[in-house]
């Protein structure tokens, strides 16, 4: 029997006193635990991208790639497991101990996992209270800092059949972790961190806020007032407005997920679902919650569906002074509520992680003009990725990003916008140290992800350099583009640019319905993305492929009204006019995009961004026949 190890991180899970709950009644204790199956562990297992390796009778085997997915899982099934139980005697409670370790496994070929790595998280489980989550400390140093949980240490335990001590660490669901008090930033020491390219992308900074109370962030030299970190928000229960009181599930769905989708956002403090809800149908205004609640922001809404039509509106309010900062509506027709519900709540997290961001740059501006710290200058830079990106704007993010970095070297937010900063640079610029940018923005992105293996911006960042290089008939880089853009994607799932590199990926193996069907997701997410050109004109690549001209010209038209006006986008334009054979067209879109880089010819294209002319057939000969020169 063939077998292989790896690195995993493995949850065991295990019902408290099963035998004395079947003894008292067997037929009730089975129906309940196949319920929470079905409704809470296996949904939760799903979510964090868990492999069930095998179930254990009351328990459970399961392997995770990140011990973040896994921590979340547990910390998930245990708080459901308190909602389920809130009202019934200790008798008939049914509870799980957790335990989680990261280590060596051996996996045999039917799927099975042994070793050392198992035995650890099923001894750990063993030793935790009922409800209660124990981490190995290889698990806890994954986590540790990012948890909004009370963790007790525990000391090193001799565990049975183990080898060598472990020291665990307790994790105690449903009581908040201790407020740290805001101080100055001090000089950045680098911190020793355990790469694992097993790992994937699953938001480490970001676990779901379970219990009420908070995780406060470090900041800068009294720049923030007491008690409101840098992007903390409340999500107060959207309102129905629908006729029909049932209508009500629909609503508290879209705050709850909404709620764990803000989550993620790096730096982010979210109040938790449960302490948002008492403010259901309370009267206050944003301030005085905000004073309540310790937060900067307050996210309010509605939800009426009216037929076959559902409309939600969203309104993100600043709590210092109660200033309106965006708003906006979601209107769509009912055919499946879930899938409209999370169509709502993806494009909602990415309009307000975008306006988040934007509102501390301002801040940052107006609070801390001559003296700001990392993170106010990541932000600002940030700030400015989400705007329509040029070359002006690109320096002055880049300048940002180094201060940051020369500040805190460890900042990864800022490493892998400095990378991001290079690579669009040495695709689009005309940078005569087009291979020292190459290089460097691959370090920067490399080294973010070492720092952080869930940093979506690098995995996308990666994915664009693989991009840039790859060439025709190169299925390997292909579908390393394709990973890494699913990984940036995975970590932050309302991120709509992960789908561009995706998009190119799918066309460099040919596969242009489902490149045109990425395309269309991002602009779902992002109807109104500053930078929503650059996807209409890959679009009309794809078209192009697949020969129907006049659309492609249509989406290259649409790229160029959007303000997407790049040697790029034109010369994308000139190709599809010349293979619709309207010759005067093409030979204007190439003086444009001759006009904005001069340097422009087929080698060009090969020494820069292959993959333009190479993953879309037609593209090269409709360069040349609009009259692109060779060299």
């Amino acid at each position: 029997m063939s077998e292989a190890r790896k690195i995993a991180a493995i949850l065991v899970a295990d019902v408290v006193g099963y035998t004395r709950l079947a003894g008292a009644d067997e037929d009730r204790t089975l129906s309940r635990l196949r319920g929470l199956w079905s409704d809470l562990i296996d949904p939760a297992i799903a979510a964090h991208h868990g492999r069930m390796v095998k179930r254990t009778g009351d328990g459970t085997i399961v392997e995770f790639r990140s011990v973040v997915d896994a921590v979340r899982c547990a910390i998930e099934v245990q708080h459901g497991l308190i909602e389920r139980n809130a009202g019934l005697p200790s008798q008939r409670r049914i509870e799980f101990r957790i335990g989680v370790h990261l280590g060596d496994v051996v996996e045999e070929s039917d799927g099975d996992l042994m070793g050392d790595g198992v035995n650890i998280a099923a001894r750990l489980e063993g030793v935790c209270e009922p409800g209660g989550i124990c981490l190995s400390e290889d698990a806890y140093r994954q986590v540790r800092g990012r948890l909004d949980l009370a963790v007790a240490d525990l000391g090193q335990a001799q565990l049975r059949n183990i080898a060598e001590p472990i020291r665990i660490y307790s994790l105690r669901v449903g009581v908040p972790a201790q407020a740290e008090p805001e101080t100055a930033v001090q000089p950045a020491v680098p911190k020793r961190r355990l790469a694992l390219a097993s790992l994937t992308a699953a938001s480490v900074a970001f676990l779901i806020l379970v219990g009420a109370g908070a995780w406060w962030l470090l900041a800068g030299e009294g720049s923030t007032p007491p008690g409101a970190a840098r992007l903390s928000i409340v999500v107060l229960p959207f309102t129905n407005l629908s006729n029909d009181p049932a209508q009500d599930y629909f609503a508290d769905g879209v705050t709850e997920n909404l709620t764990t989708e803000l989550s993620r956002i790096r730096n982010s403090f979210v109040i938790a679902r449960n302490t948002a809800f008492t403010f259901k149908g309370k009267n206050l205004d944003a301030k005085e919650i905000g004073k309540q609640l310790g937060v900067r922001y307050v996210l309010e809404g509605s939800v009426q569906r009216d037929g076959a039509r559902v409309r939600v509106n969203a309104q993100l309010i600043d709590a210092e002074n109660g200033a309106d900062l965006w708003a906006d509506r979601f209107e769509q027709d009912v055919a499946d509520l879930f899938k409209l519900q999370d169509e709502v709540v993806v494009r909602l997290a990415h309009m307000l992680q975008r306006e988040l961001v934007n509102a501390e740059a301002r801040r940052s501006l107006h609070d801390r003009p001559r003296n700001p710290d990392a993170i106010d200058l990541t932000m600002r830079g940030l700030a400015l990725l989400n705007q329509l990106v040029t070359k002006a704007s690109s320096d002055e993010a880049r300048d940002l990003f180094e201060q940051a970095l020369n500040l805190d070297p460890t900042n990864a937010d800022a490493l892998a916008g400095a990378a991001r900063v290079d690579a669009l640079e040495f695709a689009f610029g005309s940078s005569d140290k087009s291979a020292d940018l190459y290089a460097r923005a691959m370090q920067r992105a490399d080294q973010a992800l070492l720092l952080d293996p869930n940093q979506a911006r690098a995995h996308f960042t990666k994915a664009l350099l693989i991009m840039f290089k790859a060439r025709p008939n190169d299925a390997a880089s292909a579908n390393e583009i394709i990973a890494e853009a699913e990984e940036s994607l995975r970590a932050d799932p309302s991120f709509p640019w992960g789908y561009w590199p995706m998009a190119v990926g799918e066309m460099l193996l040919g596969h242009y319905e489902q490149s045109i069907s990425d395309l269309q997701q991002a602009m779902r997410i992002s109807p109104r993305d500053a930078n929503i050109g650059m996807w209409h004109m890959e679009m009309g690549r794809a078209l192009l492929a697949l020969t129907r001209y006049d659309a492609a010209i249509q989406e290259g038209l649409k790229a160029i009204d959007s303000g997407y006006r790049t040697a790029q986008s034109y010369a994308s334009l000139a190709a599809c006019y010349a293979a619709a054979d309207r010759a005067p067209e093409a030979r204007a879109a190439l003086a444009e995009a001759m006009k904005l880089n001069p340097k422009l010819s087929v080698a060009w294209f090969h020494a820069h961004i292959p993959y333009f002319i190479d993953s879309a057939p037609g593209m090269r000969e409709g360069l040349r026949k609009a009259g692109l020169p060779e060299e």
